[in-house]
């Protein structure tokens, strides 16, 4: 993840750029705003601190150019510490307002914590086969089978997107059953039989041989078909 720090503090700036880096992040440290507005339309940039107080343009400009062109992260790192220059610089567009002294650690901290989520967001994994005739969205808990949307109840649900996960390894019936239902569950393991039955009927074309989830004599259940 590339990072833009624009401050005129240059002892500041390059002891939180250590900091970042040490984390693993690419970070491109500028000390005026002129600077940094060349290397935010230069580069792939995903989180900006900026200061308010700089030589040549003001923080509060900056913010403004770049959200108008952008939604990269924008954390304000200042000594302007009123309420109503944090209202403003929200206003402007800021995600977050830290106000001077703030600690490396605690930067690096928020850095880390917004990354995290970045990924979850961005977290677009899909369970897909035989070329796309089938597709799983596990974050969205949805499914389509030949360009149509299913409807699955929760267990069915939790049945398909485990058996996709692990495509081609046979799972019995009761590891299912304490996969989805957990170990508490006080039924019988031809329960999944009927979910497997009623799931078949909603994804495949033909249930007598169907083409996703096919059965393991005197075992249990597994995924087949090509992934990608």
């Amino acid at each position: 993840m590339n990072i833009l720090m624009i401050e005129d503090e240059q002892r500041v700036a390059d002891i939180v750029t250590k900091y970042l880096e040490k984390e693993g992040y690419t970070v491109f440290t500028c000390y005026n705003g002129t600077e940094g507005l060349e290397v935010f339309l230069r580069e792939n940039i995903s989180v900006v601190l900026l200061d308010l107080m700089l030589p040549d343009i003001s923080g509060e400009e900056i913010c403004k150019r770049m959200r108008a062109i952008s939604n990269v992260y924008i954390l304000m790192l200042t000594a302007k510490g009123t309420l109503d220059n944090k209202i403003e610089g929200f206003k402007l567009g800021a995600d977050e307002y830290l106000v001077k002294p703030v600690s490396p650690r605690e930067l690096v901290a928020r850095v880390n914590a917004l990354k995290e989520r970045k990924d979850r967001e961005n977290n677009t994994e899909v369970y897909s086969f035989d070329k796309g005739n089938l597709k799983i969205y596990p974050a969205e808990r949805k499914v389509s089978s030949y360009n149509k949307d299913i409807v699955l109840t929760p267990n069915e649900f939790e049945i398909l997107s485990h058996l996709a996960q692990s495509a081609g390894r046979v799972y019995s019936r009761e590891q299912l059953i304490d996969a989805v239902m957990g170990i508490d569950f006080d039924g019988f393991d031809r329960t999944i039989d009927v979910h497997i039955k009623n799931i078949r009927k909603k994804i495949e074309l033909d249930t007598k041989n169907p083409r996703f989830i096919k059965t393991v004599t005197g075992i249990g259940y597994k995924m087949e078909g090509d992934i990608i």
